[in-house]
């Protein structure tokens, strides 16, 4: 495999450095494609690692205390104790601009249809005469969900988050985002906002690794004001912080997977449209100076195409300098494949966030992929759709963790209980294999157990 600049000897030095891996002419193993996938380089990993379990230790050890100094340290601003009063809820939502309210109304319905159609059915089976098995769908009694803040404003993050938690049937909720100082130490006020709209009282102003350390361990009231009880689930997308946070919890509480900073891949062939790629791909740059924007494509001249674009595109939009770090990152570039079906395998090892596919009969190659958070086909269903409107969730998993992780949904906040009902002849029908069963596994009281009901 090649990897390259994108510029030939003697040309004009680009603004960008969109980076090429050419994978062209190549029989690559899971493990190499793996490798020469675009990624974030260095230790970031390790040392937001040893920042994060001194966090957690210190919010499980000090409780509001170490809330309230983390605040001052990475947020700048004074608190008393992080729950926000419902005065200020209410006035976040009677405050809102309509057109806003509007489309977090529109969005909530799309979302709140696609979440109650996916819970699944109870079921029960009848495995002979008085024997049954059933297995129930029962809802966790709590959950902490995390919306971030930072470089933008997420009220659709409220709404991904929440739905899926009602639609579920939760009935204990707790939403945490980050504290602003323009705000008075408040999150944002469209954030309120949209959890008023969906009726979430319970709302922290408490940011990062903190809050889910929070939303785990709980913290005990006093002097400073009520608990915070611990949740059974925290989800949530969020920083590097965030996501090494809710891996270092896994155990002590479910969450809905790693979701870190986002990322986008492109499938395309000759027939994409560059002007769209690169709209696309700078779409989710602008989130994250580390957002990852990975074209993958068998068509060089398209290549060369959404560079020029990207160049245009990215000195015109708003968060400029953002974007251009974004796809300069040796997280983003192009890679270039033999034909859609090396791009498939590729796509598969790289295990998108968000991927695009931008194909002739874009359909029928999205049904072949495997690996992906969520797969949007063909030119009218860009990654921004899925983000605010679609009806789909943009919670998803990042950094090839949607090779084994799902995106946020109601399941993920649901239990699936097995119940077991036999009658005494149902029992008897199958009590020499258990006996058999017992003895080969040298556990004889278990056969005991079976046995003893029917000494009369």
């Amino acid at each position: 495999m090649t990897s390259s600049p994108d510029t030939a000897p003697g040309s004009p030095s680009p603004i960008l450095n969109f980076r090429s891996v050419d994978l062209r002419g190549q029989m690559l193993s899971l493990a190499e494609l793996r490798t020469a996938m675009p990624r974030a380089q260095g230790s970031t990993a390790d040392d937001a690692e040893q920042k994060v379990l001194e966090i957690i230790s210190d919010v499980r050890s000090r409780g509001f205390d170490a809330l309230r100094d983390l605040a001052r340290s990475f947020d700048g601003v004074e608190q008393g104790h992080p729950r926000v009063p419902a005065e200020e809820l209410q006035r976040a939502l009677e405050n809102l601009d309509p057109e806003v309210r509007s489309a977090l109304q529109e969005s909530i319905s799309r979302a709140r249809r696609f979440a109650q159609a996916q819970r699944p059915a109870d079921i029960d089976v009848e495995l002979g005469e008085g024997a049954v098995v059933s297995q129930n769908w029962v809802p966790v009694a709590r959950v902490g969900l995390y919306v971030p803040g930072g470089l933008a404003v997420y009220p659709s993050s409220v709404i991904m988050n929440v739905v899926p938690a009602l639609a579920a049937g939760v009935e204990s909720i707790a939403l945490a985002s980050p504290p602003q100082k323009d705000f008075g130490g408040l999150p944002h006020p469209t954030i309120l906002a949209a959890a008023a709209l969906l009726g979430i009282d319970e709302v922290y102003a408490i940011g990062g690794a903190q809050a889910i350390a929070a939303f785990a361990y709980g913290i005990p009231g006093g002097p400073a004001g009520p608990a915070l009880d611990p949740v059974d689930v925290v989800t949530g997308p969020g920083n590097i912080f965030v996501a090494t946070a809710k891996r270092l919890v896994k155990g002590v509480v479910g969450i809905d997977s790693e979701a870190g900073t986002t990322e986008i891949a492109i499938l395309a062939d000759s027939a994409a449209t560059a002007a769209l790629v690169a709209a696309d791909l700078i779409s989710q740059a602008e989130h994250d100076p580390k957002a990852a924007s990975v074209l993958i494509t068998d068509s060089e001249p398209l290549a060369d195409a959404v560079r020029a674009e990207l160049e245009l595109q990215a000195a015109a939009t708003k968060h400029s300098d953002r974007v251009r770090e974004a796809l300069s990152g040796p997280q983003s570039g192009v890679v270039l494949v033999d034909d859609i079906g090396q791009g498939v395998a590729v796509c598969d090892a790289y295990a998108a966030e968000h991927l695009e596919i931008m194909t002739d009969d874009a359909p029928s190659v999205a049904a072949r992929i495997r690996n992906a958070g969520a797969i949007f086909v063909g030119d009218y269903s860009p990654v921004s759709l899925g983000d605010y409107c679609a009806g789909s969730n943009h919670v998803l998993p990042t950094s090839g963790t949607a090779a084994f992780s799902s995106g946020l949904n109601v399941t993920t906040f649901l239990r699936a209980i097995q119940v077991i009902n036999y009658t005494k002849s149902a029992l008897h029908d199958v009590s020499g294999h258990i006996l058999s069963l017992s003895d080969a596994e040298d556990l004889p009281a278990h056969g005991q157990a079976v046995t003893a009901r029917f000494r009369d």
